[in-house]
């Protein structure tokens, strides 16, 4: 199926999905109206978020790529309002990556899992178009 994500810097180094955080845990909306995802990117403007690129995809990919970095997900249905919560992560995961000094390992090699999957995804969007 398929359905729209956001992304923030697309097509850059340092591309991140758009999540909404559960506890501890991350969950991707997936859209499945394209005009659903911009309206929710608008929203996130308006509450000083950087710029959102909506991103079409298949919905399978999406779900591989939580399952292998630990995420969540959930399909946002036409005619279902998705408004983003009142309060907002104060250092988003780019920021704090950029902060700490020292990563292990194992914290390098899964987060290049997740960008080669964001990657990998990018490169079959892009030849469908």
């Amino acid at each position: 199926m398929r359905v729209y994500i956001l992304l923030f810097n697309a097509g850059t180094d340092n591309e991140g999905v758009h999540t909404i955080q559960v506890g501890d845990l991350n969950k991707i909306l997936m859209f499945a109206e394209e005009d659903d995802a911009v309206r929710f990117a608008l929203m996130l403007e308006a509450q000083d978020f950087p710029e959102a690129t909506v991103e079409a995809i298949d919905s399978e990919e999406v779900e591989v790529f939580c399952r292998k970095a630990g995420y969540d997900y959930e399909i946002i249905e036409p005619g279902n309002l998705a408004v983003p919560p009142d309060k907002n992560v104060e250092t988003t995961d780019w920021d704090q990556e950029e902060e700490q000094q020292s990563i292990s390992n194992a914290e390098v090699e899964e987060s290049e899992l997740a960008q080669n999957e964001l990657d990998s995804i990018r490169r079959r969007l892009e030849g469908l178009l």
